[in-house]
Order: C-alpha cells, then structure tokens, then sequence
C-alpha cells in the first residue's frame, strides 16, 4: 500500500464534485476555458466580410466576424451602451455593420462605433473607446480560435506545441494539409456528462476492447487497452488485411497527397487542451471542439474534413464517418452512464486508475493546478507512463 492507502498499481482519481459542483464549473469557466486558446469554428464558416457566428467561450458570448481586409475579428457580443446582447443568432451576415436591437447603437466590422441616436450632439464619444470590446483571435489550421485573457498565452506554446509535444515536429501535421480541407461532414452531439468525463474518455483506451469492437477491428492494438501513445511521434497502425479507415475496413477517399509514408496506413491523435481533439489518418481528419455548457452538459461539434476534389465531387464519405460516428456515440454514451454517479455518496473522494490510465492523472493535476488548488497528493509513478495523452483514443 502506498501513503494514500491505495495499491502501488491504482492512484485516485478528482472527487466526484468535481464533475458536478456548479462552483467547480465556474472556476473552471474563469481560469480555464477564459483564459486559454479556445477553438471557436471553421474559417470558412467567415467566407466573406460581415459572415459571423457568436459562441459561448466561458461566461461570456463571442462574437467573431470577417472584416473588410479578409482578417477574423473577434469581439465581445455585448453593446457598450447598456450591455444589450449585440447579436443573438449563432451565426449569420451582415452587410456592413452590427447594430443593437435596444437602442441601435452601430458599430462596424472592426469594431468601430459608426452610429448611434444623437450621436452627433455627444461630440466627446470616441468612437473607438466606446467601440466593441476586441477579443485575441488567430486562425491554425483552418480554424478560428480565440482567447478573452488580457494577456493571452503563447499561441504557439499553447496550441500549436501541442502538436509538436505529441508528434515530435510541426511538419507532421502540416502534411495534412488542414486548412485547405473541406468539411465532408460535421455532427453536432449534446453530451449529458461535464466535460472533464469526455477527456478520460478520450485519453485511455482500457475500454476500447469493451465498448469499441469496429475501431479495434481497424486499429487492433487498441483491443489491449493501451491507447495512450508510448512514444512521441507513435501512431496506431491499421490491422492487416484493412484497407481504409472506414466502420467496415474498406477502402477509403483519396488520400491527402503530401501525407508522408511513414505517416501511411496509421491514426494519431491530438488533444489540444482545454477542448480540441485532432485525429489524423491518411485521407481525412476528424477535428472535435468541445463546448462545455453546464458541469453535466457538453456539446460536441465534430467536422470530417477531406480534399476539396473529394467533397465536391460528391464521393461517398459514409463509411469514413460512420465508423468515428459509432466511436463517438459509443463514448458519449459511456461518459452520460458514468455521470450520473458522480454525484454518489460512493464517489465522494472520487475512484481510481488503473496502470494503464495512469496519464489520466497528470490531466488531474493539470486541472487543480488551473484552478488554484495544486496537486491533492503526490502521483504513484506509473507501470508504464507515455510521453503524451492517447487518444480514442490516441490523442
């Protein structure tokens, strides 16, 4: 037994407020998802200036637009005047500017305040300091991302290394080409389970055997319940005899050409903290972005991104889809039977993890460090530790 009355093989995970307190979730929403790069949509979803769509980015609603000069804006959705909702559609265009409902004070693409009633006889009204509030914003792979922090962290530290951290170099994932793909398919998920539920799931595959039987037919070293990457730059390789990453092991779409062959053949999985998930196979991408609602809601936005030829051509991506579609409501499903238990008299000091979710605990960590409380008690070194979180189980 080690000091925390535990065998050397478990360690414990968060108590089970932690899924469930809505106090918990809304330090989670100030310290977390307020201010770290936050994955809000797909850059093409701003094809032309005035595009735009609003997301719930903590507490606060973002409002994120294409500007007259092409760049993606990002700013509070809320009017400087009395603080009326600027825009409540999730997503839609304007043609020149935004303006208020309530009083009609008009601001312009950058953010500028244009008009207002009697603005005129207010001569000492900036029209930039009382101009919406700009958020940071960058674009990465095709996606928007913002960051509401006064100060935002290093995109490329936070982010961007989060793909090197798991692959070993950039140009690993820059061979996939990203950005230039196209959504083939996008389903949205409302997951009755808290957020944090949705990462182990993702981060472990001791399920997998279990709960997963096309994925592990693809992927079979997954069947051992090891999902979690051993080595930097390790993907998961297609079982012999599967053609493509497709719920039947057939063939697959076109492969993304500039994918290398080492890269062949194999899945890998990123998770980009607090809320990405990336999956990468030879010819598409499944990109998640997470938006977390309540401490037992979660919505789930999952594209499946292919060559531009392949989606405009109208090829049949079903088979691809369908096999991560079945993973994903496998999971979620999972996640919303162990929710409801997290508010059991038996997981008041939480439960624990095997060798092979050991990682987990570093995720734990990482969430009390977030939050101000610091690790709860010293972490068993693990039986076997990767270098980086698995996901679904790779990432």
């Amino acid at each position: 037994m080690t000091t925390t009355g535990l065998p050397e093989s478990l360690i414990a995970t968060l108590p089970g407020d932690h899924y469930t307190a809505p106090d918990i979730f809304r330090l989670e929403q100030e310290h977390i998802f307020e201010t770290m790069w936050f994955c809000v949509g797909r850059s093409s979803e701003l094809a032309k200036p005035g595009a735009f769509r609003t997301v719930d980015v903590g507490r606060e609603s973002v409002l994120v637009t294409r500007a007259r000069d092409h760049t993606v804006r990002a700013y509070f959705n809320v009017c400087r005047h009395r603080g009326a909702k600027l825009c409540t559609e999730r997503s839609g265009e304007v043609r020149r500017a935004f303006q208020c409902p309530y009083h009609a004070w008009t601001y312009d693409l950058d953010g500028r305040l244009i008009a207002a009633p009697n603005l005129t006889k207010m001569p000492d009204v900036g029209r930039t300091e009382f101009g919406l509030a700009p958020v940071s914003v960058r674009e990465w792979l095709g996606y928007v991302w913002v960051c509401l922090a006064d100060s935002p962290p290093s995109f490329e530290e936070q982010v961007m290394g989060a793909a090197v951290e798991r692959l070993g170099d950039a140009e690993s994932i820059e061979r996939y080409g990203i950005e230039d793909l196209e959504v083939g398919r996008r389903i949205v998920y409302d997951v009755k389970a808290n957020w944090k539920l949705i990462i182990e799931n993702f981060m472990e595959c001791y399920h997998c055997a279990t709960i997963h039987p096309e994925l592990t037919e693809v992927l079979p070293e997954f069947a051992g319940g090891y999902a979690a990457q051993y080595y930097v730059g390790h993907g998961a390789a297609f079982g012999e005899g599967i053609q493509g990453f497709t719920v039947d092991g057939s063939e697959g779409l076109d492969r993304i050409p500039t994918v290398s062959p080492d890269q062949d053949r194999k899945y890998y999985a990123i998770t980009v903290r607090p809320q990405v998930f990336i999956n990468l196979v030879p010819d598409h991408v499944i990109f998640h972005r997470m938006y977390p609602v309540a401490a037992d809601r979660t919505i789930v936005e999952c594209d499946w991104l292919y060559l531009k030829d392949v989606v405009e051509s109208g090829k049949d991506v079903s088979r691809s889809v369908e096999l991560f579609d079945r993973v994903n409501r496998q999971d979620f499903d999972a996640c919303e039977r162990c929710q409801p238990a997290m508010s059991s008299r038996m997981y008041a000091k939480g439960g624990v993890l095997v060798p092979s979710e050991h990682h987990i605990g570093a995720f734990h960590d990482w969430v009390r460090d977030r939050l101000g409380a610091g690790p709860e008690q010293p972490r068993q070194e693990p039986v076997e530790r990767p270098l980086s979180p698995g996901g679904p189980c790779g990432g």
